[in-house]
């Protein structure tokens, strides 16, 4: 047999059953046993390296009455021939347990409240649940999380609620109270519970308007209904910068009753006697659910984790 030297233009014809069969072949090196191996004839296994062969431009077959070797450009084919097939039939199995929702990938977004309540210990119940499911967590306030949503930039999203979009569910994830924060050195920080409109007077820190919207717009109602607006000296973009300025003196703060899960000096925490409102954490995620591992992590949340 003659065999063209290959054009490196010219397409490949030969496809998955041509390697598979010169795999099998190569480690047998016996046209019966491996065509039993790959259950075909022989005379079948041996048109598929025939065509393979020609595909390839070289001879990879040395061929006796009595043995069968790999020659030099087989050995070379081999190697890389059985990497590839490997690598593709590992692409076949993570395409099904994707589709089955095995593994995946989540993108999740979160805000203060969530990651300083009880988010973290969910996550980790989660991902011993299912591990070879990959969950990328973004820090992303409340009203970005809602557009990402929208957008389909994060698969699901812990903010604070509600949140009201046909196009999307949600689930009351955490509820914290208000809690007022106060320097050490405040004179009502020895009162042990306080009213809001203890601290109508007060300067106050706060988050800033496009980490904390949400928030604000929930404090700002509560503050009104106790018949004061909240007179703001110091903005922050983070909690810890809140917790920072409070400690300095700089004014007072309302947080949610999750920092009590936090190691925070300089500053302590009163409860407020006069608001019975909480602050809301949803879970959110667009429905129809599409995506295998979405609907696998909402079961968790919504089955699993929402009757302990």
């Amino acid at each position: 047999m003659t065999y063209a030297i290959c054009d490196m233009n010219v397409p490949m014809r030969f496809d998955l059953r041509h390697v598979r069969a010169f795999v099998l072949l190569s480690e047998e090196l016996h046209f019966s046993r491996a065509a039993q191996r790959a259950h075909m004839t022989q005379p079948a296994m041996s048109r598929l390296i025939r065509d393979l062969e020609q595909d390839v431009g070289v001879p990879l077959i040395a061929r006796t009455t009595r043995s069968v070797e790999l020659t030099e450009a087989g050995k070379a084919f081999l190697a890389d021939g059985r990497a590839a097939l490997e690598r593709l039939e590992r692409a076949v199995t993570n395409a099904r347990r994707t589709a089955s929702g095995e593994v995946g990938l989540l993108r999740i977004g979160y805000m203060d409240f969530a990651i300083n309540g009880r988010l973290p210990e969910f996550l980790s119940a989660f991902s011993r649940y299912r591990p070879e499911i990959r969950l990328e967590i973004s820090f992303i306030p409340t009203f970005k999380q809602q557009e990402a949503l929208l957008a389909e930039r994060i698969d699901i999203g812990f903010m604070i609620g509600p949140f009201e979009e046909p196009s999307m569910e949600s689930y009351t994830f955490d509820d914290n109270r208000y809690v007022a924060l106060l320097p050490i050195t405040h004179p009502l920080s020895n009162v042990r519970t306080l009213r809001l409109s203890d601290l109508a007077d007060q300067p106050f820190v706060l988050g800033s308007g496009e980490n904390w919207g949400a928030f604000r717009n929930a404090f700002f109602s509560i503050c009104h209904r106790a018949g004061f607006t909240p007179r703001i000296t110091q903005e922050a973009s983070s909690s810890e910068g809140i917790f920072g300025l409070v400690a300095a003196g700089a004014g007072v703060s309302v947080y949610a009753s999750c920092v009590r899960n936090l190691q925070r000096r300089g500053i302590v925490i009163r409860d407020l006697d006069d608001v019975s409102e909480k602050i809301v954490t949803v879970a959110a995620w667009a429905t129809p659910v599409r995506s295998p591992a979405v609907s696998i992590f909402t079961d968790f949340l919504l089955r699993v984790w929402g009757s302990v």
